[in-house]
């Protein structure tokens, strides 16, 4: 798994795995989830980051962690 942030684009990516993406769906505003072959999410995009963001909590709590979990299913199949 690789985390990826681009200060410049403001956007966050995780790949999961390094298997080829074979599609890409928009699941929210500036949430894109990539799948592979077998439809199981192999990447996720957010963009407008520093929006997403609190930025208080980071500068009142300079040496506090913040942990986040993310949820992701294969997508469904298609009818």
């Amino acid at each position: 798994m690789r985390l990826h942030v681009d200060k410049e684009a403001d956007a966050l990516y995780l790949r999961l795995d390094d298997s080829k993406i074979i599609e890409s769906e928009e699941i929210a505003p500036g949430v894109v989830v990539d799948y592979n072959r077998k439809n199981a999410v192999v990447g996720v995009e957010v963009l407008y980051l520093s929006k997403r963001a609190p930025k208080s909590k980071a500068q009142k709590y300079p040496d506090s962690r913040t942990t986040a979990a993310l949820v992701l299913h294969d997508k469904p199949a298609k009818k």
